[in-house]
């Protein structure tokens, strides 16, 4: 169960991830792989690709805005 990178400070974080995953799936009643697919093949890519469009709408409201200014100048 335990990482073995060589590198202390990453062992570290994945030894800790990895449990505080399997504490939350024994919380929830599920096992370590399904919140593992849950996390990282659903919630994740949702999260992101929410994060992408929100950020293309607000990039092309910006540029609409700064069009905006510079007419009325």
């Amino acid at each position: 169960m335990y990482a073995d990178s060589g590198i202390q400070w990453i062992d570290l974080i994945y030894d800790w991830c990895v449990i505080l995953l399997i504490n939350a799936a024994d919380q929830l009643g599920i096992t370590y792989e399904e919140i593992n697919v849950w996390l990282f093949v659903i919630v994740i890519p949702l999260v992101l690709i929410f994060l992408v469009i929100t950020n293309f709408i607000l990039f092309l409201k910006l540029r609409a805005y700064k069009y905006q200014n510079i007419d009325c100048a």
